[in-house]
């Protein structure tokens, strides 16, 4: 008799946000119906203009070099659409959906391969680890 081995994938919550050159184009429908596509649904959500605190906070990995300026000015320059995400391996599976954070080198069909332009206006955040989603929900829902 052999062993059977069964591996559960548990649904998880990721932080993803609707970035400044995805709502000025008016693609977050597009962007929105890829994720339900694939089975994910949104559990909490909210429209709102980043502010430099917040943005430090956010970017605190690369808050002391010389580009984060550009990223502050692009990230404030519109209200973005921040949600929480969840569905079975959603962390993993967005980030395949999304493709290489340079929209440049990203394949077609994936969002930021069909829809953004290049390493920065690339239409959307999602968390990279199951780590960092914990953190980034808690920084931009600490209501929940």
């Amino acid at each position: 008799m052999g062993t059977k081995l069964y591996i559960l994938i548990m649904s998880q919550k990721t932080l993803i946000i609707l970035k400044p050159d995805c709502m000025k184009l008016g693609l977050c429908g597009q962007v929105i119906s890829r994720f339900e596509k694939e089975g994910f649904q949104i559990v909490a959500s909210k429209v709102k203009k980043l502010e430099s605190k917040l943005l430090r906070e956010h970017y605190a990995h690369v808050a002391d070099l010389p580009f984060f300026p550009e990223i502050e000015a692009f990230m404030s320059s519109e209200p973005v659409l921040i949600f929480i995400l969840a569905g079975d391996d959603v962390i993993s599976r967005v980030r395949d959906l999304l493709g290489p954070t340079d929209s440049t080198t990203a394949p077609k069909g994936t969002i930021r391969g069909d829809l953004g332009t290049d390493r920065m206006q690339n239409m959307v955040h999602a968390s990279d680890s199951p780590e960092n989603a914990l953190i980034e929900q808690k920084r931009f829902f600490p209501e929940l």
